[in-house]
């Protein structure tokens, strides 16, 4: 083969390899490209809120718990066989309710015996001062004895001594006997009964026989850190101070009341203040023991600037809220929040009224984040 043959040759292979390579570059190409251009995220659905002022109540959150306005254990005064118990375990009783019955034949026997012995006696003092009362007519004639009339007269005496002994002897029987009918001192509820019908009752045993709790009204004790008792005390001057306790964030409201009590010292271990807060508890929602969420009420401050509590996501810089623009983006937008109440935050800075924030859905977004507003009413209008 000549050399021109040979060179022919080899450029037209040199062609198909740069139509290869131009070949192989131009589908690299078109894959990277389709690689590169993934279709659109869809927007991500959210529920939103707007940014409001309004008055809100400055508190001082702790935790409480519940105490019996009253608390009595009931126990007798005499001894003897318990007849009968009126009432059941856990019972709602009210003042003066008869409890217990506990056998009061021996005690108005003792009443029968202190009568009979004031009769006896009564009879006697009546002679006395009869007989004295003629002895002196005779002294007075000179037909008896001054001695004989001075023993009579002091005999008359001593037995109007023994009289008052006797009526005293009898009230007090009088008195035995009432013990054994056991009344309720105070309206509340009973707890477990510790002696049943047939026991042999001792007098003011160290055992109660049942405890009565009082739960209307109610006690609420809490403590709060010494630094918040100036300010206490400041807003105490100018009226009562609303306490709300709040036995189940499931259960519905809270049970309103007063701030009554504040304790005399500093308790020095824990650095708090003892408070308590006196409850109507007309559903008795309370119940002596329970644990509960105190919200103690100082003042109100107007026009704060408040978003719900589910609005303030927390970031490594910080706290930020997610702000829906008009074309249904998102920005990011570092806030202060000053405090939080009821599943609400006071903002310190970082909105404005009237801005709409993301209040569920955020896991989804970042700035510049297309969304889609589920409760478009409270938001921006789709």
């Amino acid at each position: 083969m000549s050399n021109s043959s040979s060179f022919g040759f080899g450029k037209m292979l040199n062609r198909v390899a740069v139509i290869l390579i131009l070949f192989a570059a131009t589908s690299l190409t078109a894959c990277t490209k389709k690689k590169s251009d993934p279709p659109p995220r869809p927007p991500a659905p959210v529920n939103v809120a707007k940014v409001v002022r309004k008055t809100v109540p400055v508190q001082v959150e702790a935790i409480g718990n519940v105490e019996a306005y009253s608390t009595i254990q009931v126990k007798s005064q005499i001894g003897g066989q318990l007849m009968k118990v009126h009432f059941r375990e856990g019972q709602d009783v009210k003042k003066g309710d008869l409890l217990f019955t506990i056998d009061p034949r021996p005690y108005e026997a003792q009443v029968k015996q202190a009568q009979a012995a004031l009769a006896k006696d009564a009879a006697q003092m009546e002679y006395a001062h009869e007989e004295a009362r003629r002895y002196e007519e005779l002294v007075r004639k000179g037909y008896a004895a001054r001695d004989r009339y001075d023993q009579i007269r002091a005999n008359a005496s001593a037995l109007d001594a023994t009289v008052k002994a006797d009526k005293a002897l009898l009230d007090n029987a009088k008195l035995q006997l009432t013990y054994c009918y056991i009344h309720s001192p105070i309206t509340g509820r009973t707890g477990t009964l510790l002696s049943n019908e047939g026991n042999l009752i001792k007098a003011n045993a160290d055992t109660p026989m049942v405890t009565i709790q009082q739960v209307r009204p109610i006690y609420v004790n809490f403590s709060v850190p010494e630094q918040y008792l100036a300010v206490i005390k400041k807003f105490m001057t100018r009226g009562k101070l609303k306490v709300r306790a709040i036995p189940d964030r499931k259960g519905g409201g809270a049970e309103n009341g007063e701030l009554t009590f504040v304790d005399n010292s500093v308790d020095a271990s824990t650095g708090t203040i003892r408070l308590k807060g006196t409850f109507g508890n007309r559903d008795k929602r309370l119940w002596p023991g329970q644990f509960v969420n105190v919200k103690l009420t100082l003042t109100q401050q107007p026009d704060a600037l408040i978003v719900p509590s589910s609005a303030v996501q927390t970031g490594q810089d910080g706290d930020y809220v997610f702000v829906v623009k008009e074309n249904h983006t998102v920005g990011q937008n570092p806030v202060t929040v000053e405090r939080t109440f009821d599943d609400e935050s006071v903002i310190e800075k970082g909105l404005a009224p009237g801005e709409t924030v993301v209040t569920d859905g955020q896991l989804r977004l970042g700035p510049g984040a297309k969304v889609v507003i589920k409760n478009a009413s409270e938001g921006i209008k789709e």
